[in-house]
């Protein structure tokens, strides 16, 4: 792109080779479950992912399944889409997808800032990171892909992820702090407190699998039944459109604006909303100042002694 805002050749040919290269790996996710796709049936069936090849290791054989593929298809779709829609960036804004972007990365800015304040609004990248990857894994099924998020692995590690970084960061008022916490209010409650701690990834994954995974199997029976009820009721029709199911015209699409499209969108903010609460709210701030007071009064006394 020119200094004057216009397009050039070359400009529009790099947009067409990005917008080609984020489709690319949902074709080719597409294209190797067809290539597994087992002989279909005529009877509802609802399975979880499936086992693609497995790898022999030394301590234990490492399933390549369809949700792993899958979430790597979305990975590098957002890959390319976030090339794209920073193709071409200028101070002032010329593109549209500029000011769309520009707009976007200010929400999540200001959505980290009201909910964890301040101090963690360098979070902004890694909360925009977890929104668009679960929204587009769990929209990724509206192309005919098995959803990531519908596989418990999946959104497991996400979930032990961020008990990492509660972990770290309450570790940020000190080790001896952090063990203290699981005595309070009293010691008497030690042991729930240790499980309610390790209770939050598990609670995390639970919540987002089973709100994808409940709207998808819903989605699958209500479709299955209304292939059937329209079958009962049509069949006196002559030929094949006896064989048409009117029934399924129109109702799945709209289950499925809700349960793949919204569902999916909220689960994804729920899940970041999660993540940043729990976050922030590790955080023994007072603490931690206490402690950074302290280390500097040790180093400018050193200072002083030198």
């Amino acid at each position: 792109m020119k200094n004057n805002g216009q397009v050039t050749p070359a400009f529009r040919y790099i947009d067409i080779l990005l917008i080609c290269m984020m489709i690319l790996p949902l074709f080719g996710a597409l294209a190797v479950q067809a290539l597994f796709q087992p002989a279909s049936s005529a009877d509802l069936e609802i399975t979880g992912a499936k086992i693609y090849f497995t790898i022999p290791m030394p301590l234990q054989d490492l399933e390549i399944t369809e949700s792993q593929v899958n979430s790597l298809a979305v990975m590098l779709s957002i890959f390319f889409l976030c090339l794209y829609l920073t193709h071409g960036l200028s101070t002032k804004a010329v593109l549209k997808r500029q000011l769309a972007v520009e707009w976007a990365v200010e929400k999540v800015k200001a959505l980290v800032a009201d909910n964890m304040g301040e101090l963690f609004r360098g979070f902004a990248p890694f909360v925009g990171a977890i929104l668009l990857l679960s929204a587009f894994s769990s929209l990724s099924s509206l192309i005919g892909l098995y959803p990531p998020t519908s596989d418990l692995n999946i959104v497991l590690g996400w979930a032990v992820l961020v008990f990492i970084l509660i972990t770290w960061y309450k570790l940020k008022g000190g080790v001896f702090h952090y063990l203290k916490s699981f005595t309070e209010p009293v010691a008497l409650f030690t042991p729930l407190n240790i499980f309610s701690e390790f209770a939050t990834p598990v609670s995390m994954s639970f919540r987002h699998f089973g709100n994808v995974l409940s709207g998808s199997v819903i989605s699958a029976l209500i479709a299955m039944a209304l292939a059937r009820v329209s079958s009962a009721l049509f069949s006196w029709l002559p030929g094949m459109l006896s064989q048409v199911p009117f029934l399924q015209v129109g109702l799945p699409a709209v289950l499925s604006i809700y349960f793949d499209v919204f569902s999916g969108c909220l689960q994804a903010f729920i899940f970041a909303m999660l993540t940043m609460l729990n976050i922030a709210g590790a955080f023994p701030q007072d603490e931690w100042e206490k402690r950074r007071a302290r280390r500097a009064a040790r180093q400018l006394k050193r200072a002083e002694q030198q």
